[in-house]
């Protein structure tokens, strides 16, 4: 029998990272010098013009057609790097979306935005959803300031509210830390960005499950620790159900709202959604490059958004594709290891496609090929910080982040030498292994640790992440080259560790079941769209007027606006007639340089379309 190498225990092989960070967490030193990177690498402006045609397809929801175009594009640019295979995974999610809404005490407006994913019944609901036309009219109910709500019997029938917390900082995950690699200090400058949560990890699930348990029937969240904007884009939380509707609004118009309620304590709010859910198919895209062995690694990121999506994560996906791009120029079994590149879809709508690909791949894959180890890159962004007064600041420098990891101790180093070498600014190195036996990270990556898949995981939280407000200008251009050679190199070490030596934990995860290989579908070309018919050029702008072309026409008993937006976002629409009365109020959601239509009560000859940077008129 051949000897047999002896493995520490497993405790022991558990501890010895925590052991590590000990020794590990101390800034690195400044001043090494430029790595130089392969010629075969991708360049800066390569890789961010990249992330510019992801954010130029459009908001990229599950189901829609940008999200479509989004798929095609990454499948196109996946064939032309040389990738083979390369097709769909489809499996059924959902698109929620709100056609109107509104909030308003005593009958007083207050500046709202829907709660995405809700007044959603049971997880295969679809068709109209929310309170209708005429809205719910019930007494408001202030369930607490802090991060706990304060519940009674008084809630049946009414009206929540409740301010919504950000409860994981930087500073919650210092038990994790192996290392950090910081010279410029970006942690602690400003010192608001360590003690600041992360907008993922929220009260939200914990708070509205407590209102509609005591029979709420609608809830107001105030973006206590948000910056000034209610266009907070919540993820569908798949182990919450939010059946009741609901409005973001941020901490300033809260406590306006709550102002208003201790004046009148018996005062009426009014709360109006009407929202659609249809049952859709997500498109998760999937690219090989075949190695000498059937061991894979497998490189992701997800390139679904609610709104421009650069840092989130359309930088992720531009970093997956500049990989497949360095590797395909390399050729096709030059390496031992399978490489598979995969951008998922379903994101924000309940990570269906996620897992749907754990179960085809790793817990019932029908092929010879498995995965032995996931590396997974989001959000390469700019650091924000919220001011005093409660506006986002965007700062020249990385959005702190980290690399949670499960490798083996021999791997750890290399990643470490890997983040140091590259000069990866603000990146703290995080023990994975423990929240692998405890729940998951939280990361794309969450679904393949949990399998038991070594994992390298690279995620970082900046303040507008889930906002219309994640736009080009905050992806940190310097990094994304780094990022990806770092990620480049991590992927050379991984090639030549036999698979079941990769992980902290020895083993390779998943099994075989019997049956022919699961089946991916075509991805079809990206095309880029006819050029409409020449007309007056759109030129998005971030001030002034939201819309030009306005036209008021009569038509069938009723009166049609149409404009062109000059931004994407969220536009009121006031209607009034020749006395100067509103007959209308109207809540739009916009698109850059797209067009819109209203329709308007008949005796409407004046509009005006506003947001909170400018407004514009017509008359008929």
């Amino acid at each position: 029998m051949p000897n047999r190498v002896r493995r520490p225990p497993l405790l022991r092989r558990l501890l010895l990272p925590a052991l590590g960070a000990a020794l590990l967490g101390l800034p690195a030193p400044a001043g090494a010098a430029p790595n130089p990177a392969p010629a075969t690498l991708p360049t800066t402006d390569r890789i961010f013009s990249t992330i510019e045609d992801l954010v130029a397809i459009g908001p990229r929801r599950t189901g829609t057609e940008a999200g479509r175009r989004a798929a095609s594009y990454v499948a196109e640019r996946f064939r032309k790097a040389g990738l083979e295979g390369v097709g769909l995974l489809r499996a059924p999610s959902y698109d929620w979306h709100a056609d109107r809404w509104g909030l308003s005490f005593d009958g007083q407006a207050i500046d709202a935005f829907p709660v995405s994913h809700s007044a959603v019944p049971d997880k295969t609901a679809t068709g109209a959803l929310g309170t209708g036309p005429d809205g719910i009219r019930a007494e408001m109910v202030d369930i607490g300031h802090g991060f706990a709500p304060k519940l009674g019997p008084s809630l049946k029938g009414k009206i929540a509210v409740f301010d919504l917390r950000f409860v994981l900082p930087l500073a919650g995950l210092t038990p994790f830390v192996e290392f950090f690699h910081d010279p410029k200090l970006t942690f602690l400058n400003p010192l608001s960005t360590f003690l600041t949560g992360n907008p993922y990890v929220t009260t939200m699930t914990d708070a509205v499950k407590a209102a509609q348990d005591a029979g709420a029937v609608g809830f107001v969240g105030i973006l206590h620790d948000y910056f000034d904007s209610n266009r907070y884009h919540n993820e569908y939380y798949r182990r919450a159900k939010v059946a009741i509707p609901g409005m973001w609004v941020t901490k300033r118009d809260g406590g306006r709202l709550r102002a208003m309620m201790q004046r009148n304590p018996k005062g009426t709010g009014r709360l109006v959604l009407e929202a659609q859910r249809r049952r859709v198919l997500s498109d998760t895209v999937i690219g090989y490059l075949p190695g000498k062995t059937d061991d894979v690694v497998q490189i992701q990121s997800h390139h679904d958004s609610v709104g421009p999506g650069a840092v989130e994560d359309a930088s992720g996906t531009a970093e997956v594709i500049a990989l497949a791009e360095h590797f395909g120029a390399q050729g096709a079994r030059k390496r031992q290891k399978t490489l598979m590149f995969t951008t998922f879809d379903t994101h924000f709508t309940g990570y269906q496609g996620h897992e749907e690909f754990a179960r085809r791949y790793i817990s019932e894959r029908r092929d010879a090929r498995r995965i032995v180890a996931n590396v997974t890159i989001e959000h390469v962004g700019k650091q924000a910080r919220i001011t005093d007064g409660g506006k986002l600041q965007v700062l020249d420098q990385t959005e702190p982040r980290g690399i949670f990891e499960n490798l083996s101790l021999p791997l750890k180093g290399k990643l470490i030498g890997n983040v140091v070498r590259n000069d990866l600014q603000g990146t703290a190195v995080l023990n994975g292994t423990l929240p692998q036996l405890v729940g998951g990270i939280p990361t794309d990556a969450s679904f393949a640790l949990i399998s038991g898949i070594p994992t390298v995981s690279l995620i970082a939280g900046p303040a507008y992440m889930y906002d219309e407000q994640d736009t080009l200008d905050k992806i940190d251009k310097a990094q994304l080259r780094p990022v990806a050679q770092a990620f480049a190199e991590l992927v050379n070490d991984l090639d030549p560790v036999p698979g079941a030596e990769i992980g902290l934990i020895p083993g390779v995860a998943g099994k075989r079941v019997a049956g022919d290989p699961w089946p991916l579908e075509p991805a079809p070309p990206f095309t880029t769209p006819v050029a409409p018919a020449p007309g007056p050029a759109c030129v998005a702008a971030p001030r002034g007027r939201p819309a030009r072309g306005l036209t008021l026409r009569p038509r069938s008993g009723r009166v049609l606006l149409r404009f062109v937006a000059r931004r994407a976002g969220t536009v009121t629409v006031v209607g009034r007639d020749r006395r100067g009365r509103r007959l209308a109020r109207r809540t739009v959601r916009t698109t850059a340089c797209g067009t819109r239509t209203v329709r308007l009560p008949r005796g409407v000859v004046a509009v005006q379309v506003r947001d909170r940077r400018g407004a514009a008129t017509a008359r008929r």
